[in-house]
């Protein structure tokens, strides 16, 4: 079968429109947070610090700034992407101390939280 280059462009655009947006939807997400405060090394090398603004995440790159908020109280901190996990059903985040110290989630251990890559 042979394609003119009209038709594979017409393809290409209607393709990639599809598609883009749920990539870009993907990046943000609500669910559970919890925050560690270990010393050991993170998945992207470097040493865990329970005073910096960081976080794990699954998939987002090492290295991704992300915004979270807690649904109850609304506070907002950005924290740096340089671990992964959680990995606890449910959960979408593990937050430093310091990042949950922020957001007010610290005696609760846990909150609801939504999150979006702001870079």
């Amino acid at each position: 079968m042979k394609f003119g280059h009209k038709t594979v462009a017409l393809a290409t655009i209607v393709c990639c429109s599809l598609i883009a947006p749920l990539q870009a939807n993907a990046a943000n997400g609500c669910g559970g947070a919890s925050w560690y405060a270990l010393t050991s090394k993170t998945a992207s090398g470097e040493r865990m610090n329970p005073a910096k603004l960081t976080a794990a995440h699954r998939s987002l790159r090492f290295g991704t700034k992300v915004k979270v908020t807690n649904n109850r109280n609304g506070k907002a901190v950005i924290v740096r992407i340089n671990d992964r996990g959680p990995f606890i059903k449910g959960r979408v985040l593990d937050l430093s101390k310091a990042a949950a110290q922020h957001i007010g989630m610290v005696n609760s251990g846990t909150a609801k939280v939504c999150y979006q890559i702001i870079g």
